[in-house]
């Protein structure tokens, strides 16, 4: 059944009359998304440090987001989370995410670095993928200026922010000089830009996000069809998934990607790889975002800071 509180703030998207975003301009988009985070996001909890850097990138500064947990010290070596947004690698920035990753920060007892990647149309894949791998290596090599511990260094993001993650775990896996990730996060991750399972089906009309802005989403991302069969845009389809860090991968049961979370956790777990995998039978995509019209962001953000208490040994 569709949880109460989703139900409820379905249909006052609903009687809101809100276009879906495959009608919109890329700005358009983007500024109705931001417009529409006040009214759903909680309060911003206080932290003990936040500061905007940058990291550089393939093509010019990667825009930052630092944050450190509300009571730590200056001068610990804190583990750290680098976190990419969602958004369908078109919309979303630092402040669509901010609240998110402070709750992340102070529930995990850990730094939390925000990545502003380059977005489609204006960069097409794998621009995004490149930034992504970027700020990771440089959260590392910045790893004393940063006050952070790079062996307890883990990755992770929201829909097209955790298909991000997966795939720079991938690549990290693979690179000699790239550091090593501890630990994966990914939050109803697009896994499949192919989209051809049942809860496509199911979930595609009705359910916040639709099979229309998903098509839309990937028009803007990806330079053609071709592109979905890359395993960097779709890493369920990565020849090989051992030695992959740990991984917790959350899905909600009315969400359009809930199948390709679920298979990509699985074939994890084929392939060796530790993977706990939590299924909010009643929420629908985007919900972690929505604290404030779904109180059950908040206990899926509980279990996520546990999880990464668990992976960074604070447990």
């Amino acid at each position: 059944m569709l949880d109460k509180d989703a139900q409820a703030f379905l249909e006052t998207v609903r009687q809101a009359g809100r276009p879906d975003f495959s009608t919109m301009s890329p700005a358009e988009a983007r500024k109705l998304y931001k417009q529409t985070r006040a009214a759903v996001t909680p309060e911003a909890p206080e932290m003990s440090e936040i500061d905007n850097l940058a990291a550089p990138g393939p093509a010019g500064p990667i825009p930052l987001r630092y944050y450190r947990p509300a009571g730590a010290a200056k001068k610990d070596a804190l583990p750290v989370l680098v976190f990419f947004h969602g958004g369908g690698w078109v919309i979303g920035d630092l402040d669509t995410h901010d609240v998110v990753c402070r709750l992340l920060a102070n529930e995990g007892r850990c730094a939390v670095v925000s990545v502003d990647y380059r977005m489609g149309p204006e960069a097409k894949f794998p621009a995004a993928v490149d930034d992504a791998l970027a700020a990771v290596e440089w959260v590392a090599s910045e790893a004393k200026a940063l006050r952070i511990d790079p062996a307890r260094l883990a990755v992770g993001g929201d829909s097209a922010g955790g298909n991000l993650a997966a795939v720079v775990s991938l690549l990290a896996r693979d690179a000699k000089n790239t550091p090593k990730i501890a630990y994966q996060l990914l939050i109803y991750p697009a896994t499949d830009m192919h989209m051809g399972t049942a809860s496509h089906d199911s979930f595609g009309e009705g359910h916040l996000l639709t099979r229309a802005a998903m098509d839309w989403f990937q028009a803007q991302y990806l330079t053609g069809p071709k592109d979905r069969d890359d395993w960097r845009a779709s890493p369920l389809l990565a020849k090989n998934l051992k030695g992959l860090p740990p991984a917790y991968v959350l899905v909600g049961g009315h969400d359009p990607l809930r199948d390709e979370g679920e298979a990509y956790a699985m074939a994890m777990k084929k392939a060796g790889v530790p993977v706990v995998f939590r299924e909010f039978a009643g929420q629908v995509h985007g919900f972690v975002l929505l604290g404030r019209a779904i109180p059950q962001a908040g206990q899926a953000i509980a279990e996520m800071g546990t999880a990464l208490k668990l992976a960074f040994g604070q447990g």
